[in-house]
């Protein structure tokens, strides 16, 4: 089973920038989505981004224009650059994997803290 483990969160102010990774310990079979999700303290788990094997992305609207997902494949690992930080981006952020073969897997990572200050 692939595992995804992600790094780069930590404390920004208002207005900056972070750039998250999320390193698979193996090749993500194609087809596939890999994206982000976060989850606010008390609130649910919600959706970010995400890009396909085929690199469409989807962003959430809360997130366009500030947020780009990306992802090596030869590094097999994805990143979301975040710019322009607001207090409400506060959340753990989460790495996915869904692996769209004969039997759809989906893999979570341990997720990374994203404290923003204001």
């Amino acid at each position: 089973q692939v595992k995804l483990v992600e790094s780069g969160g930590g404390l920004v102010q208002a207005g900056g920038s972070l750039r998250l990774s999320c390193a698979a310990s193996g090749s993500i079979s194609s087809p596939n989505v890999m994206g982000w999700y976060r989850q606010a303290p008390g609130k649910q788990r919600e959706f970010v981004t995400t890009v396909s094997s085929g690199s469409v992305t989807v962003y959430a609207d809360s997130v366009k224009g500030r947020f780009t997902i990306s992802r090596d494949n030869v590094k097999n690992t994805l990143y979301l650059q975040m710019n322009s930080l607001k207090p409400e981006d506060t959340g753990v952020y989460f790495c996915y994997a869904r692996l769209l073969g004969p039997i759809p897997v989906s893999i979570w990572g341990q997720g990374t803290q994203v404290t923003v200050s204001s």
